[in-house]
């Protein structure tokens, strides 16, 4: 599976911070540079609010349904809104040209089939900002610097939301890495490979650390930046900010090898898998 260079499924992100929103636009915005997407696409957002509306209306798409599990009465023009489950799509498969998401999976039950959703009703591509999984982000759990569970996000919501599928039960950060993208799509569609285009950024949440230490935890963060960006230069894949976008198979071309296609579906290949394997000549279903 193809990698290049280069933290809602169910409910709105409960601690949109300013800081995110940069890296967002970046990400989004170097995939246009290199015309990768186009922004005359059709796109849905996924556990979205007015912070993914003023995204794409910055960097100018068109064609743009913003979708959470409830109505919040916002202003989302001059593109509509949808009630959405992320976890349980109400499109048919492939309705939109990009299906993106920005700190919503972690907000799921199963943030692995949220993005398997999206996936489901995307014809190009899907796009996901999340929290990476790091030595560096476990190592501030540990210290109580980050949440692991997403406690302060259902004090900012009055205690009766912000948390899983948008209750005031606190979700778990789910925290993701390349390689865990990686088997989740392969493991969904084993037929084809992908191109898969990784994005690392040190953005600390400088609004979430005062929420939760004070204005103490606010200047803790600022002294020890420069000092977090030499060390996430050097190593991006420590930085917290993850986003990954990835592109749909185009077949036949992106084929796995032993898969052909039969009347526009994918088959195993028979030739290739007898010429390079100790295949019998009659099926045998033993294990």
């Amino acid at each position: 599976m193809a990698a290049s260079a280069a933290e809602p499924g169910t409910a709105r992100a409960s601690a949109r911070v300013p800081e995110r929103s940069s890296f967002y636009g970046q990400s989004l915005g170097r995939l246009l540079d290199g015309g990768i997407l186009q922004r005359t696409m059709s796109v849905l957002v996924v556990c979205g609010a007015t912070a993914d509306r003023d995204v794409f209306r910055e960097l100018g798409f068109k064609q743009v349904t913003v979708s959470n599990l409830a109505e919040d009465g916002a202003d989302y023009a001059p593109y509509s809104f949808s009630v959405q489950d992320a976890e349980d799509l109400s499109y048919d498969d492939g309705v939109f040209d990009l299906v993106a998401v920005s700190g919503g999976l972690h907000h799921c039950r199963s943030p692995h089939r949220a993005l398997l959703e999206m996936y489901r009703v995307a014809r190009k591509a899907v796009f996901v900002l999340e929290s990476r999984d790091s030595a560096l982000m476990r190592a501030g759990a540990r210290l109580g610097i980050v949440d692991d569970y997403e406690v302060t996000a259902v004090a900012a919501h009055g205690f009766r939301a912000g948390g899983v599928r948008h209750t005031s039960a606190p979700n778990f950060v789910y925290r993701w890495t390349e390689r865990e993208v990686e088997k989740t799509v392969a493991s969904n569609a084993p037929h084809a490979r992908h191109r898969i285009h990784y994005f690392h950024e040190l953005e600390l949440p400088f609004s979430v650390l005062e929420a939760r230490h004070g204005r103490l935890g606010g200047a803790v963060a600022r002294i020890a930046e420069p000092a977090l960006r030499l060390l996430t230069r050097a190593l991006p894949s420590q930085a917290n900010l993850f986003a990954f976008l990835i592109e749909k198979p185009t077949l036949p071309e992106d084929l796995q090898p032993w898969m052909r296609l039969d009347d526009d579906l994918p088959v195993a290949n028979e030739d290739w898998i007898r010429a390079r394997t100790a295949v019998p000549t009659e099926h045998d279903d033993r294990r």
